[in-house]
């Protein structure tokens, strides 16, 4: 029965895959702006975003939640992280995001991530006081994710996310649930070939609700000033679903054992197919000294994105970082700083610093 279960299992998560959906695999960049809750598309892990999201398919621990969360089934016993993005540098929007995985069982692995914007006071206008100075408010949105990942062979890996979305402002708020999957594959004598593939956002329409949307008018044509309260209908919108397909390679270069090379050169290429935005193709390169130094390139590459004039997005597709990872302890644990840079015009770029330790 276990030997039919390692076959069965990562079909049905295939299955997901193969699944038709329009959403999944449009790609219509005429459909830019339509869709919301577009924070789904935001990677607010330093590690990952370095190198442009380009390793859906090495992703492994905490930081696979957001790109493959197939990868968080290699967390080794438990991972917590902690990272703070200055988003579009010269806006005032934060992002602090924070996660846990945790081994269950010999081939498991749960988690739990959680990412919140902040963006600061908003001066409160009206038609009676366009300039403020009555007040200000501030924007909550908020998503939760809770995951389950497991490795059904040596080679093969799958799981899946559900995520939970708040979006509040001044008496008006939308809430939803989104799925993600993921599948892994991993080959050669030290796992040095990778394949990875990721549906991401899948979940019903949202809609906005509340107080904030109903105004007071006057009945027209009367005499008494009566005044009623009308109400605002909003549209439903849809989620930035997605689905990636990548592949990885790990080049070592010096091997002083089965089980430790001093040096690693990875190269990462992954193919991105966007609902309602132009599809990216993302490479990424990093080069990693005992696993303790880790310096990485990345580039996301979309139609027209160098041309100012016509492309649809603030990143101009270069990414950077680094990470410095020291043991501790007697059980091998770690203790890290990652940091990343991603190009942007307008603005001063965004940054993000995070830190994480390995138990």
């Amino acid at each position: 029965m276990k030997k039919y279960s390692k076959i069965v299992a990562p079909l049905v998560l295939v299955g997901l895959f193969l699944t038709p959906t329009n959403k999944a695999l449009a790609g219509n960049p005429d459909r830019s702006g339509q869709a919301g809750a577009t924070e789904l598309l935001i990677n607010p892990w330093a590690r990952s975003s370095g190198w442009a999201g380009s390793n859906i398919s090495g992703a492994r621990g905490l930081e696979a939640m957001f790109l493959n969360v197939a990868g968080t089934a290699f967390t080794k016993k438990t991972e917590l992280m902690f990272c703070r993005t200055n988003w579009l540098k010269g806006t005032d929007i934060n992002i602090n995001s924070f996660g846990l995985t945790q081994r269950v069982g010999e081939t498991g692995a749960i988690g739990l991530s959680i990412m919140s914007m902040d963006f600061g006071d908003i001066e409160i206008t009206t038609e009676d006081n366009p300039e403020g100075g009555i007040g200000t408010y501030s924007p909550q949105f908020v998503n939760v994710g809770v995951s389950y990942a497991k490795g059904f062979s040596d080679n093969i890996y799958g799981g899946l996310t559900l995520k939970v979305i708040s979006e509040k402002t001044a008496n008006v708020s939308a809430r939803g649930v989104a799925f993600d999957a993921g599948i892994q594959y991993v080959a050669g004598k030290y796992n040095q070939i990778k394949f990875g593939i990721a549906l991401k956002n899948v979940g019903p329409r949202m809609k906005f609700s509340g107080d904030g949307l109903d105004v007071k008018a006057e009945i027209p044509g009367s005499t008494t000033g009566t005044t009623y309260t009308v109400q605002n209908r909003t549209a439903q919108f849809e989620l930035p679903s997605l689905l990636s397909i990548g592949a990885g390679y790990d080049f070592y270069l010096m091997k002083d054992s089965a089980s430790m090379k001093t040096h690693r050169v990875t190269a990462m290429g992954t193919f991105t197919s966007n609902s309602f935005e132009n599809n990216h193709l993302k490479v990424g390169l990093e080069y990693a000294w005992k696993n303790m130094l880790m310096v990485r390139v990345g580039y996301c590459h979309e139609k027209n994105i160098r041309d100012k004039e016509l492309r649809t997005t603030v990143f101009t597709g270069p990414s950077a970082g680094f990470t410095v990872e020291l043991p501790f302890g007697k059980n091998k644990s770690t203790f890290a700083i990652d940091y990343s840079y991603r190009a942007t015009d307008p603005f001063q770029g965004t940054h993000s610093l995070g830190a994480r330790i390995n138990l």
